[in-house]
């Protein structure tokens, strides 16, 4: 991609802001390991040197490193000049939260219990606000705009404890815990090079656009609450069964799991405790009210180590802000802004302007045909250990036509990734075992049972059945015929009771007819055999103890793409 070129109004912009953020000062939350789940989230390594390739010459000359950015604004509010020191900025923020509060408050025994929670936890609610200090006042700002309840910017609080690079064992992540497919009814990107989910504004902007959604079809915060946990069309179906028994539809009558159960009181008690921290004997670290963090515009592909050593930060901190990164590159085409606070948006800017050398020393590289990792690797010179390990490929794979991997920069690949590989990079893999062909057998006059011949093959029964379409404890009845997937180089006996024949592997017949490699992007591909038209047809007599068992077709093609 051709970075754009410069123009003076930015450039004076850029002065501008940077001259502005020079006197900026602003008071960093303390951070911490919080107990949750959520807080096990697994936080990306910080990223390591790419391998040099191996006979570089001078690469040609790029732009000035200063064009790579642009200035800093808040992204909430791009046009207002920002003055932290202002009467305004320097508020409590917390007040600003409790007066935005609009939510019914629910008084029961659940939210008594979460409330002993909590109050028995100071240290865990002091990490918990502390860490969710960075995006509180910009949920704030993103309610209050929409006209929605400041209740809500504490549901993160109960989804993840505030940790963008949350987990769950369900795979839902990110600070407002999306599911894959619900992220992707709300456009938030899941592919090689990033996750929206994860995405501190993109994720707040989804969140809060399903809960609005909700709130329009329930009319009922708690309701939509309920729905955001448990799911819309679980808790229409709860509505619907208490309007035929004739009871009352609120959240406290439905019937619903114990954790939807537990959803709201949680929130109330968070809400509660924001209200008076002193009737718990709880503290609430110092917010004011103004914005943690400047969205910084992104022009040119960068290494996330250098972006996080040019604006003074460590990795671990780089990454609260920026948690959407799956490898170790921000392609700026991909990945418009990233986010900074005050102090280190100044400190990243006059960095960038006396930055000598390559901005990136990743690019993506999309795969030209099938090929092994090791072929892969010599190709774009890298070792194939570094090559598995920066892309993730499991042993025993093969990368796909059209996959796309990390790679080194090369002279040869030193323009910035496109936008059309950014948005949708996949890596598609296929298990590397020998192309199969299909045979084509008719069961004997006895017919044949499906065990007996994925005994005799060396596969599983499931297998055999589904390569023909029948249960796995079925009979094959006499005459009919019987597929079955083998090696190229594996001779097969012609009939299908045949006492002996070579037993390829199970596991690579099974992966290579049925296997998909889910998560990360990743998908293999099915080697699915077809049907030759030029299959050739042979008749064979089979004797035992002189007499003749069976007349056996065998009709034998190379592998092409399965029926099934």
């Amino acid at each position: 991609m051709t970075p754009p070129q410069p123009r003076k109004a930015q450039g004076l912009i850029a002065l501008a802001a940077s001259l502005l953020l020079t006197a900026c000062a602003t008071t960093v939350p303390p951070t911490g390991n919080g107990n949750s789940a959520a807080d096990a989230a697994t936080t990306p390594a910080p990223a390591t040197p790419a391998p040099q390739a191996v006979s570089v010459p001078t690469p040609p000359a790029q732009p000035p490193a200063a064009e790579a950015a642009g200035a800093p604004v808040d992204p909430l509010r791009p046009e207002v000049k920002i003055d932290i020191n202002d009467e305004a900025s320097r508020a409590d923020l917390w007040v600003r939260v409790r007066n935005g509060f609009g939510m019914p408050d629910l008084d029961t025994d659940h939210v008594r219990v979460h409330e002993q929670w909590y109050a028995a936890r100071p240290d865990y609610v002091e990490r918990m606000t502390s860490r969710g200090g960075r995006y509180l006042f910009h949920i704030t700002e993103e309610l209050q705009k929409r006209g929605m309840p400041t209740e809500l910017a504490l549901l993160p609080f109960i989804e993840s404890a505030f940790n963008p690079k949350a987990m769950s064992v369900a795979k839902a992540s990110g600070m407002w815990q999306f599911m894959p497919a619900t992220g992707r009814d709300f456009e938030l990107r899941q592919n090689l090079f990033r996750d929206d989910r994860r995405d501190v504004l993109a994720s707040t902007r989804a969140a809060l656009d399903y809960l609005e959604r909700l709130h329009n079809m329930f009319g009922d915060w708690h309701l939509a609450l309920a729905a955001y946990n448990w799911g819309e069309g679980n808790v229409q179906r709860a509505i619907a069964r208490n309007q035929k028994a004739g009871l009352p539809t609120d959240y406290l009558s439905l019937r619903m799991p114990d954790e939807t159960r537990n959803y709201v009181p949680k929130l109330q008690a968070v809400k509660n405790i924001v209200s008076r921290p002193g009737d718990f004997a709880l503290k609430l670290p110092p917010l004011e009210n103004h914005p943690y963090f400047l969205s910084v515009p992104i022009e040119r592909d960068m290494d996330v180590a250098l972006a996080a050593k040019l604006a003074g930060m460590s990795a671990s901190d780089f990454a609260d802000l920026n948690p959407q990164m799956n490898k170790p590159v921000i392609l700026a085409s991909g990945t418009p802004q990233i986010l900074l606070p005050y102090d280190n948006a100044n400190a990243f800017l006059h960095n960038l302007r006396r930055h000598e050398g390559p901005l990136a020393t990743w690019t993506a590289w999309v795969v030209p045909k099938t090929m092994k990792p090791a072929d892969a690797a010599q190709q774009v010179g890298m070792s194939e250990a570094d090559l598995r390990e920066i892309n993730r490929i499991p042993p025993r794979m093969v990368v796909k036509a059209g996959s796309t991997l990390l790679v080194p920069r090369s002279p040869q690949r030193q323009s910035d990734v496109p936008v059309h590989v950014a948005d949708n990079a996949a890596m598609l893999l296929a298990p590397d075992v020998p192309p199969l062909r299909r045979v084509a057998l008719k069961a004997g006059k006895k017919g044949e049972t499906v065990a007996a011949v994925a005994k005799r093959y060396g596969v599983p029964a499931s297998q055999v059945a589904q390569w023909n379409d029948v249960g796995a404890g079925a009979r094959f009845k006499p005459g009919s015929q019987i597929v079955v997937y083998v090696p190229n180089q594996a001779p097969v006996t012609r009939t299908a009771s045949a006492a002996k024949t070579v037993k390829p592997s199970s596991k690579a017949i099974a992966a290579v007819v049925t296997r998909q490699v889910k998560g990360g992007g990743k998908q293999v591909a099915k080697a699915a055999p077809a049907r030759s038209k030029t299959a050739k047809t042979t008749r064979v007599a089979k004797s035992d103890n002189g007499k003749a068992r069976s007349s056996v077709k065998v009709a034998e093609a190379s592998a092409g793409t399965a029926r099934r």
